[in-house]
């Protein structure tokens, strides 16, 4: 009894936390549905409140050259209506006194509108095309049709016409400002994620594998620069490169985000957890440090550095605060830098501000889904050996 009560409760805390997370992923999710749905909306529509998942617009017509919303009529008013000119019966030659029958909604396009309500003329059913009467605009119901504006991709692509004259060290004119901003990029952030992997692997080899003096006071040092601010030393870094005429380069872009201590601390650790008689066996054999570097510590930490890998990506293909910084030049801007474009003082063009955001969030969510067999790996052998 005993045993089956505990495996009934267990039963039950694995579904409430199986709902507990659903719940939680819905709601990390839903920013990135409004924003899927929000780019493919017709701009009138991209803020309207309540907010509509699903894209739609009201169908119209067209009446002697106006275009009408066209709306339904209910049952309900059907039944003490009155068309213009006519008795209020709908009926026709019902006699008097009889109950009307149930009849099925009105299909009605509004012409105008007027301090007596709105002024419509019936669409469908065909007996009835053509008539007019007003009405309470309460008594409508506009009727809507699903509309996907994939426009807004390409104008968003487009961004408002900016033009660059010289981009990528004079090898492209006249180039659209949202695909330089791309390239830009795709050509820093692989950059900056490629270097750090690699100065990080390195400087995390030599402080798991090799013996030298001062070894681990070195790496403390090295690890307690993590708590100071990234704020705090990006001026003095600034003043750094413009004393060295970097700044409005790809190299400020590229070579100061390009050492992590963070990284190094992160491959350290898993360095140290590989077995020392591979590296004893494989000096035995002949081989140098580096040799064992590149054949043996790199080939078995595959889920670690595609872990660093994911979160390097992702912090520099979003970096705004220091592209914003060393460069003002829109041959070099990024496209977090680029996306301020779609905001001014005044308005904000939510749909082709959600379409970017789309076309920027694509390369992130491939190397996630690249990355993520390895990603949850490196989690796996980190639980089991920590």
């Amino acid at each position: 009894m005993i045993a089956a009560a505990s495996r009934r409760r267990h039963a039950v805390l694995r579904v409430l936390a199986y709902l507990a997370l659903s719940a939680i992923g819905i709601t990390m999710l839903l920013p990135f549905a409004w924003m899927v749905s929000t780019s493919i909306k017709h701009p009138a529509h991209a803020v309207e409140f309540p907010p509509r998942w699903i894209p739609s617009e009201p169908t119209t017509v067209t009446i002697d050259g106006l275009e009408c919303k066209v709306a339904t009529v209910g049952a309900t008013f059907l039944s003490r209506s009155q068309p213009v000119g006519q008795a209020p019966s709908l009926s026709g030659d019902q006699p008097v006194g009889e109950a009307s029958p149930p009849r099925s909604s009105l299909r009605v396009a509004i012409l105008r509108y007027s301090p007596d309500g709105a002024h419509v003329q019936v669409l469908s059913p065909s007996d009835r095309a053509g008539e007019e009467f007003t009405l309470p605009q309460s008594d409508l119901l506009p009727v809507r049709q699903t509309k996907l504006h994939w426009e807004n991709y390409l104008a968003a692509w487009r961004a408002h016409g900016i033009q660059v004259r010289e981009a990528f060290f004079g090898l492209a004119r006249r180039v659209d400002g949202f695909f330089v901003f791309y390239l830009n990029s795709i050509i820093v952030t692989i950059c900056i994620t490629i270097g750090t992997v690699f100065t990080s692997s390195l400087a995390a080899f030599a402080f798991s594998r090799l013996r030298f003096p001062g070894r681990d006071s070195i790496f403390l040092g090295y690890l307690a620069t993590l708590m100071v601010p990234a704020i705090v030393i990006m001026l003095p870094v600034y003043a750094l490169l413009s004393n060295l005429h970097m700044t409005n380069t790809y190299s400020a872009l590229i070579f100061p985000p390009m050492f992590s201590a963070y990284g190094t601390f992160l491959l350290r650790q898993f360095f140290m957890t590989i077995p020392r008689d591979l590296e004893d066996a494989a000096v035995i054999d002949g081989a140098s440090p580096f040799a064992v570097y590149r054949h043996i510590i790199l080939p078995l930490s595959k889920p670690a550095l595609a872990t660093l890998t994911t979160f390097v990506f992702l912090h520099s293909w979003n970096d705004f605060l220091w592209p914003l910084m060393v460069v003002d030049r829109l041959a070099l801007k990024t496209l977090p830098i680029g996306l301020a474009h779609f905001q001014d003082s005044y308005t904000t063009e939510y749909h082709l501000l959600m379409a970017a955001s789309v076309i920027v969030m694509l390369p992130v969510l491939i190397v996630f889904i690249i990355g993520q067999r390895y990603f949850v790996r490196g989690i796996a052998l980190s639980g089991m050996k920590g």
